[in-house]
C-alpha cells in the first residue's frame, strides 16, 4: 500500500522542462555580435569618439549592477567559494584589473581605425599571443607541434592583413595590444588565482573587477580624453542610447555565464569561431567593408589553424565522423535514396557502396562553391563605398553609417566588457 502511494506520488509530480542548450548559444552569438557592432557605431568621430570614456561607462554600470544582482538573485553566489583577502585583492585582482583595463581600452580603441571584419581576423591570432605568453611565464612547455600550429595561423593573419585596402598601422597596434593585454591577462588569472584554487566565472569575475578597472579608466580618460569632452556631446549621443550600449555589453556577461554552465569547452569553441563568421559577414553587409579574395584566403588559413589548435587531430576527426554518419542517415531516409538505390540495383551495383551515391556529391560540392562565391561576391558588390560620399569603390573602408538608414540610436537592436 505504501508502495503505491509513493508511486501515485512520483507520478503525480510535473516534468520539469529545461531550455534548450541551443537557446543559451543563439543568446550570446547574439548579445557578443550586436555589442560589437553597437560599439562601432557609437564611436564614430561624428557620434561618441571617446573609447576611454565609453569603457569606463560600461565598467561603472557593471559596477552597480553586479552589486545589485549579488544582493536580489542567485546568479553571483559563486563569489561565496572565493576567499578573498586584503592581499590576494592587491597581489592579483589590481594587476590584472589593470591587464584588463588595458585589453577593454584597447579593443574599444581600434574601432576608430579599422573596420570590423578586418579586426575580427587580427583576433584570430589571439591563441598565438596566450601560447607565447605561457611559453615566456613557465606555464606550458614549448612543443614542435604547437609552433607549427601557431606559425600557421599567424601566416594566415599575415595574408589578411597584406590583403586589407584601408590598413592603419595606428588600429593595428591598437589590436596588437588588446591582444597582448587579454593574454597577460589569462595566463596571470591562471597563475595567481587558479594556483590558488580560486576559479570565478565570467559575472563573479566582473564582480571583483570592475570597480578596479573603473578606477583605472577614469584617471586614463581624465588625461586623455576629458580634456575635449563636453556635456553637449552626451546629449548629441543620447543618455539612453549610452544606457543601452551598456545593457547590452552587460547582458553579454550574463549569456557567457549561461553558456559556460550549460554547454561544454567543444561547444564553445565552435561557436566562437561560428560567431566571428557571422560577424565578418554582418561587416560586409552593414558597413560596405570590401573584402579581398587574399583576404579571404588568409582568414580562411587562421580559421583552419584555430580550429586544429583548439580541438586537436582527434576531435576533429571524430566530429567529422559524426557529421559524416549523421548526413549519410539523413540521405538514406530520404525519398531521393530510393530511387537512386533502386537505379543502383537495375544496373548490378550494390546500393550505397563506394560512399555518397554521384548525385550528392555533386551536390554537395555545388553547395560549397555556392557559398564560396556568395561570400566573395558580397566582399565585391559592397566594394567600401563611403556611404557618406557616395561613387565607386574607391571610397575608405569600414566607415560607419547609421544602422537601418537612420541617425536615431533606437534603430540599433544591439565589448564584451568582460571579453
Amino acid at each position: 500500500m505504501a508502495d503505491d502511494i509513493e508511486t501515485q506520488a512520483e507520478k503525480a509530480q510535473p516534468v520539469t522542462r529545461s531550455i534548450h542548450p541551443v537557446f543559451y548559444i543563439a543568446s550570446w552569438i547574439l548579445f557578443s555580435n550586436l555589442t560589437i557592432l553597437f560599439n562601432k557605431w557609437l564611436l564614430d568621430p561624428d557620434r561618441f569618439s571617446y573609447p576611454t570614456i565609453l569603457t569606463c561607462w560600461h565598467l561603472i554600470f557593471a559596477t552597480i549592477a553586479t552589486q545589485v544582482l549579488a544582493r536580489t538573485t542567485t546568479l553571483l553566489d559563486g563569489r561565496k567559494n572565493v576567499k578573498m583577502t586584503g592581499r590576494l585583492y592587491l597581489r592579483a585582482i589590481v594587476p590584472i584589473g589593470f591587464l584588463f583595463s588595458g585589453s577593454l581600452v584597447c579593443s574599444n580603441m581600434v574601432y576608430l581605425y579599422l573596420s570590423v571584419a578586418f579586426i575580427q581576423m587580427l583576433k584570430a591570432a589571439a591563441p598565438v599571443a596566450v601560447l607565447l605568453t605561457a611559453w615566456a611565464w613557465g606555464v606550458e612547455q614549448p612543443s614542435q607541434s604547437r609552433l607549427i600550429n601557431v606559425l600557421f595561423i599567424v601566416f594566415g593573419v599575415g595574408l589578411a592583413s597584406f590583403g586589407e585596402i584601408a590598413f592603419s598601422l595606428t588600429g593595428f597596434l591598437f589590436q596588437l595590444g588588446g591582444i597582448v593585454f587579454e593574454a597577460m591577462r589569462l595566463i596571470m588569472i591562471q597563475v595567481l588565482l587558479k594556483g590558488d584554487g580560486q576559479k570565478m566565472d565570467p559575472l563573479v569575475s566582473l564582480y571583483y573587477f570592475a570597480p578596479v578597472c573603473a578606477s583605472m579608466n577614469f584617471v586614463v580618460a581624465l588625461f586623455i580624453e576629458f580634456r575635449s569632452f563636453h556635456i553637449a556631446d552626451l546629449y548629441n549621443t543620447g543618455l539612453w542610447c549610452l544606457l543601452l550600449n551598456a545593457v547590452v555589453a552587460f547582458m553579454l556577461n550574463i549569456s557567457s555565464v549561461c553558456l559556460i554552465g550549460k554547454t561544454s569547452g567543444l561547444v564553445m569553441t565552435l561557436t566562437g569561431i561560428l560567431k566571428n563568421i557571422l560577424l565578418v559577414g554582418a561587416s560586409v553587409m552593414i558597413w560596405q567593408t570590401s573584402i579581398t579574395p587574399l583576404q579571404f584566403l588568409g582568414y580562411a588559413i587562421a580559421l583552419a589553424g584555430l580550429v586544429y589548435y583548439s580541438l586537436g587531430r582527434d576531435q576533429i576527426v571524430e566530429i567529422a565522423t559524426q557529421l559524416w554518419t549523421f548526413l549519410r542517415n539523413v540521405w538514406e531516409n530520404s525519398p531521393a535514396y530510393s530511387s537512386v538505390s533502386s537505379s543502383e540495383e537495375g544496373n548490378g551495383q550494390q546500393p550505397g557502396g563506394g560512399g555518397l551515391p554521384s548525385a550528392v556529391r555533386r551536390a554537395l560540392l555545388m553547395g560549397l562553391g555556392v557559398i564560396v562565391v556568395v561570400i566573395l561576391a558580397a566582399g565585391y558588390i559592397y566594394g567600401g563605398a563611403d556611404p557618406r560620399g557616395g561613387g565607386g569603390g574607391g571610397g575608405a573602408v569600414g566607415v560607419s553609417r547609421p544602422l537601418g538608414g537612420g541617425g536615431d540610436a533606437s534603430s540599433v537592436k544591439p565589448v564584451q566588457v568582460a571579453s
